[in-house]
Formats: C-alpha cells, structure tokens, sequence
C-alpha cells in the first residue's frame, strides 16, 4: 500500500474546512508566507465549529487514511489477544503478569471502541447482505436502507473517535499549570501591560472554574508588574493553555506618554504543567534554602520578619524566589511548587528536542522569544500570528471573553497537523 503524504491529506483537509466559513467576527489576516494550512482555509470560523470539528473527522480524511487506522487496529487487537493469552499461562512470572495487566488497562478503552466498530461493521454486512437477498420486496429494501443508513453513521463515528485516539497525545495535557507573565522590552508600559495579561488568564480561569492561586508579584515604581507567577488549576489546564507560551506584544498610547504616540511594548507568558512527586525527586542535599526580609508592600510584619524564602537547585543553578505570604513554611511550598514544575518542564523539553517527530506537531516552538500575539488598542483588534486570526473585540479579550476563539483555533491546528501527519509513522 502506498504512503500518504502529509502534503496530500493537508490538501484534503483544505477542501473540506472550507465550509466552515461563516460571518463570525473573526477575519482572516492574510500572510501569504505564514506555513499555517488553516490560516489559508478560512477567513472565519466561529468558535462553536471549531471545538464540534472533530465529529467531522471522516469527511476529512482519505480510504488511505482509513487503511492506516484499521492496520493499527489490527495490532492492537493482536496485542490485546496475546496479553491476555499471556495472563493465562501458569507460567508467567509476578513481573510479566503484573506488566501485562497494566498494558491491558491502556488498551481497554480502544478495545471496547473496535468491539463496537466490529459489531457496526458485521451488522453492515448483514444488511447488505439482506437488501441484495430481497432486492424485489420494497417495504423490506425501505427497512434495511434506513438501518444501513444509521449503521453506517454509528461506523462513521466509532472510526472517528479511534482515529482520534490514535493520535500523539501529551501526557501533561490534563496537569494542572504554572504561569508565568514577564515584562519585556518597553519599560513601564510592558509591566502595565503584564499586569493586564495576567488579569485575563485569571478571569478565563474564573470563566472556566478553575482554581487561580497567585503565586509571587514583583512589582514596578508605577505598580505594574515585573513578574508575576500564578498556579492554575482544574481539568485539562495545561492542555488548554499551553500555546499561551511566547511574546505577547501591545501596541498603545501608554499612560505616561504626554504625546498620544502609540508606543510598542511586550510581555512574555509561560507555561508550565504542574509535576507530581512521583516525576521529579527533590533531594535535601540538592537545596539550598535562603531566607530573608521581604521587599515593598506587606506591612511592618513583611519587612521586619525572614519571611521570604529563595531555593537554588545546585545541581542546576535553578533559583526560585517566593515572598508573596507572611509564612515562610508557605513561601517555602510555593516555591517548592513552581521549582518542581521548572525542573519537570526542562525534562520534558530535554526528551523532546531528541523526538524531531514531536517537534513537527507543535504549533510554532513555544520559544518564549517568538512574537505569537499582537493586541492593538488604536485599531480594537488582537491578532494571533500563528494561525493568522484576528478578533475586533480587544475588551472582551481583555476581560478573558472569547479568548477561546484563539485556543481553540491552535488546538484545532494541532490535531488537524496530527492527522496529516498520521502516515509519517507507517
């Protein structure tokens, strides 16, 4: 059987999510040298299409495709039988029993998903099977056509949902999240800015029901903010906002500017998923803790008592320094917490720059020091230059409303790139 390359299926892909178009007041900025497939799809799509896209997935996609999907079917299924042949051998050693039961608890839920595609496709068959057996009966031919009809629906599902378990997942997405928001270049405006971007993720998060915890803010002379740094979360918090990562540029009359002239500034996000115990081991002899006495506000208490707490991982040079509580014991978590996470996240960095395949499914890099948005006040419009859409409601944005539109357009890419990508592995 031939390749599919992922030239051919992105093609595929573009002819048929060019019925997304709608009237939304998203616009498409056309950038004719942008390599994002879906920026040259459609110059609208409303936010409700792109979260319901992946019940469209076989309409998308080619016999090829399907090809691909059903030899990997097949193998877990042959996998699935010799686990199991292997729990009944009385032989079979504590560790390999042990082994075999936790491989077949992953495969349990694709499993149950090609039982009940088997079951889909057998009863097809059936149908067929009858429509041809008593082709001159009419009532009969009606019956089974309707049957066949949402037989193969349900087929067209099940295929669906298994294509869509078989792509590249991260094992962080579900994590709970550390952000980080950093003013960059502009002085005093970029930290007003910060201040503005860190007030949107909290509203989102509040939005979305999740827990925002701020973590430690260091502040400017104007009070904007130099650093601030939160702990997200709730379910699929990393998974959803982990394109945030990058430079985040405003475009404005800053407050102090007397002239009206707009100026230019950035902030820098990060995030990072939140690590268990179990993935990162912080040893005593690896820690260096220092306390001192806080800095700017927090009383006659912050500045009189060692409160502040800053821990070096020495094997790294890593330094993490936390006075937003009165508590040292508190400090101390807290930066336990996002030194976990920083070291969890040089890890998973570490293993990915050795997996180019991974690389090749990441929307843009995550560099922190590539422009991903731009929010400009004069014109009321913010721009995200990775899939090239932008959305003239910058208050709403501001206010964590419909900043779904650009999360769901990234997530939306990265499956579609997965699935164009899907053959790379045969």
């Amino acid at each position: 059987m031939r390749k599919v390359s992922g030239e051919f299926l992105r093609n595929n892909l573009f002819r048929a999510l060019r019925q997304l178009q709608s009237t939304s007041s998203i616009s498409h900025a056309n950038n004719p040298n942008h390599g994002s497939f879906i920026q040259s799809i459609t110059a609208s799509v409303p936010p409700s299409l792109l979260r319901s896209y992946s019940t469209e997935i076989q309409p998308l996609v080619s016999t090829d495709l399907l090809k691909i999907m059903e030899q990997k079917l097949l193998a877990i299924e042959r996998r699935n039988a010799c686990l199991e042949n292997l729990l009944n051998q009385p032989e079979a050693s504590p560790a390999d029993y042990s082994r075999a039961n936790k491989e077949l608890r992953k495969l349990r839920d694709s499993m149950e998903l090609i039982n009940g595609l088997r079951a889909i496709q057998k009863e097809i068959d059936g149908l067929k099977s009858l429509m041809a057996e008593c082709h001159e009966d009419k009532d009969m031919v009606h019956m089974a056509t309707e049957e066949l009809r949402l037989a193969m629906e349900e087929e067209k599902r099940l295929q669906n949902m298994l294509l869509k378990s078989l792509l590249p997942k991260d094992d962080a997405d579900e994590r709970d999240c550390i952000l980080e928001v950093r003013a960059g270049t502009g002085g005093e405006e970029a930290s007003l800015f910060a201040v503005d971007i860190f007030k949107m993720y909290e509203r989102y998060s509040q939005k979305k029901g999740w827990k925002f915890e701020v973590v430690d803010v260091t502040e400017s002379d104007l009070r904007g903010y130099k650093e601030a740094s939160a702990a997200v979360s709730g379910f699929g918090v990393y998974g959803k906002l982990k394109f945030e990562s990058g430079i985040h540029r405003v475009q404005r009359v800053p407050l102090t500017e007397k002239s009206g002239r707009v100026h230019t500034s950035a902030v820098s996000v990060a995030i990072l998923p939140q690590a268990d115990e179990v993935d990162v081991q912080l040893r005593n002899e690896d820690l260096r803790i220092d306390t001192y006495r806080s800095g700017g506000s927090g009383g006659q208490h912050a500045n009189t008592t060692n409160s502040a707490v800053r821990v070096t991982h020495i094997p790294t040079g890593m330094t993490v320094s936390i006075q937003d509580e009165r508590s040292q014991h508190m400090n101390k978590a807290k930066a336990l917490k996002v030194l976990c996470a920083k070291l969890y996240e040089m890890e998973r960095s570490r293993i990915q720059v050795t997996r180019s395949k991974l690389r090749s499914e990441q929307i843009g890099s995550g560099d922190r020091s590539e422009r991903i948005r731009t929010y400009n006040f004069p014109q009321g419009r913010v721009t995200d230059h990775r899939v090239g859409i932008t959305h003239h409601a910058i208050n709403d944005v501001m206010q964590g409303e419909n900043l779904e539109i650009f999360i769901d357009a990234l997530l939306l890419q990265q499956e579609m790139d997965a699935i164009a990508s899907f053959s790379s592995t045969q």
